[in-house]
């Protein structure tokens, strides 16, 4: 169990959060959320000991061993990958190392002996023997192949170093285990793996996302940090978003009611505090109207975007034809002879684990790089609007956010321009902002401002929500539900696939594809998903052969 007891941590002047008291138990997974800003990250730092708070104090059951997601991706560069994710067990990889260095000796001397045979019965008490195996296990679900097990970690791509830092976390059961975003970067078959690693993990979880399909299926708990406070509520996301703007209405419909006898009780002292014959009931009431208190409804530090796209003309039925695409990057066939045809229906959501297929895919059809082999051709009434993975080309210039938004804008007027800033919550002075200081978050805001304004009947999206809020995914999710043009999208975020796309296209590891007119569940329940890894083992076991 993990206790804050009146935790305060101010910032200058400002209290992040202040007197806060809450105890974590075994057995559950806490979903710590709140607006961008309101202290999560913070707050699980302070768990975790790298930050002191203010005041207060957080108390841990002695003996009980906590592990948390690092997010330094360099920091075991010069380390193989299972010793890594061995090392979230710092006492057992001490044993591991300090074993090998005896055993390593060449004058074994008697000291030695004993000492040898003390780590031993540790690392025996500790299921040492089983840790290579369990490492690799945990590898193995994550998506990270065998043949890596052994690689540097300098030699990883990062978003497969990520999860062996996941690993790490994870390994070992420990007993509190604090994640900050396990979901960046892994595909949806990884954070598939990992809400089934939580949903059976025995010990106490907690954990930010701002997946909600995640939260909704791996908490027991939400912690929801807004006010200043953190208050906690029982069940998973969407019961704590229910709960709480139930909470709210209720506030304000009492408010309301109070308002309304505060009112009659005025009108009464004001026409009869002069009337000597109704001036005990006048002073009755003066009594009563000191005794009504408003509920106090602070406004929440959460803010939702506007996110609206809207075509500037309709599709006609011929969107996007697509013959014999391959594509082959540094000796690699990244596509292999991808065929499929778009009506003005489709809303297509490309997934599977070989993201740079997906982003090579939509490179191509964006005009942004050449296929080797096959043609790919636009309807005359489309227009497409492309919103990259990596947009840092985008903001290297010394434009204002204004200035940079209406460059892409058939009006060139700096009100109508600062309209579709305003949405995506760039008010007054925010608009003179250079766009090469923003954040993460503001870059991406500004693209879908882009978006927007271009009025383009077919979005080409590739992972949109990185870097995006709960609130601002929320508003993203209901605008490409509403949008009424063409989709080609990828997303890590299982709500935005599952309640958007119509057709699914899964790109595989030997650069061939699966096309299904499906939901994206409906698509996970089939046996497509057992049938596309035989279809590629036996398809490079034939390469092998050859």
């Amino acid at each position: 169990m993990i206790s804050v007891n009146n935790v305060t941590l101010r910032i200058g002047k400002k209290a992040l959060f202040e007197d806060v008291n809450i105890k974590f138990t075994e057995g559950n997974c806490y979903g710590l959320i709140g607006a961008n800003g309101a202290g999560k990250s913070t707050f699980l730092k302070i768990l975790s000991g790298e930050l002191d708070s203010t005041s207060g104090e957080v108390v841990i059951t002695p003996g009980q061993r906590l592990s948390f997601l690092k997010q330094d991706h360099f920091q075991y560069d010069e380390y193989p990958v299972l010793d890594t994710v061995i090392m979230g067990n710092a006492r057992l990889y001490e044993i591991m190392k300090e074993k090998e260095a005896i055993y390593a000796k060449e004058d074994f001397s008697e000291e030695d002996g004993i000492r040898a045979s003390e780590l031993e019965a540790e690392f025996a008490d500790m299921d040492g023997w089983e840790a290579e195996s369990d490492a690799a296990t945990l590898l193995n679900g994550l998506g990270i192949d065998t043949d890596l097990h052994y690689s540097l970690m300098k030699d990883l791509l990062g978003a497969q170093k990520v999860k062996v830092l996941l690993a790490q976390a994870l390994f070992g059961n420990p007993d509190i285990l604090l994640l900050d975003e396990p979901t960046n970067h892994l595909d949806l078959d990884a954070i598939a793996w990992l809400e089934e690693f939580l949903i059976n993990f025995p010990n106490t979880v907690i954990v930010v996302s701002h997946d909600r399909y995640f939260l909704n299926k791996v908490c027991t708990q939400i912690a929801d940090i807004d006010y200043g406070k953190i208050q906690l509520y029982a069940g998973n996301y969407d019961f704590w978003y229910e709960s709480s703007q139930l909470m709210i209405r209720q506030m304000k419909e009492a408010n309301k009611k109070k308002e309304e006898k505060i009112k009659e009780l005025q009108e009464f002292i004001s026409r009869f505090s002069a009337n000597a014959s109704k001036s005990r009931q006048a002073t009755s009431r003066k009594k009563a109207l000191e005794k009504i208190q408003l509920d106090e409804l602070r406004p929440s530090s959460r803010k939702y975007p506007y996110i609206d796209f809207r075509p500037n003309r309709e599709i006609g039925n011929e969107v996007l034809t697509v013959e014999g695409i391959s594509k082959t990057i540094d000796g690699v066939k990244v596509l292999d002879n991808i065929s499929f045809i778009l009506g003005h229906d489709d809303k297509v959501a490309f997934v599977g684990g070989n993201e740079f297929a997906k982003t090579t895919l939509f490179q191509i059809l964006a005009g942004e790089m050449e296929p080797d082999e096959g043609t790919y051709k636009w309807g005359v009434t489309t227009s497409q609007a492309y919103f990259p993975k990596d947009n840092s080309k985008e903001f290297d210039n010394d434009d204002t956010i204004v200035d940079w938004l209406t460059q892409y804008s058939e009006i060139k007027d700096a009100t109508y321009v600062r309209g579709f800033l305003g949405r995506m919550l760039f008010a007054g002075e925010d608009g003179v902002k250079k766009v090469k200081v923003l954040s993460g978050g503001e870059k991406v805001r500004c693209m879908l401002s882009k978006l927007m304004i271009s009025g383009a009947n077919v979005l080409i999206l590739d992972e949109p929500t990185d870097h995006l809020d709960m609130e601002a995914i929320t508003a993203l999710n209901n605008g490409l539900i509403k949008f009424p043009g063409v989709l080609l999208f990828s997303s890590r975020d299982h709500q935005i696939v599952q309640t958007t796309a119509n057709r699914i296209i899964e790109l595989l590891p030997n650069g061939s594809m699966i096309d299904k007119i499906t939901t994206y569940d409906e698509y996970l329940a089939s046996d497509e998903m057992a049938r596309k890894r035989t279809v590629y083992t036996k398809s490079s076991s034939d390469e092998e052969d050859n």
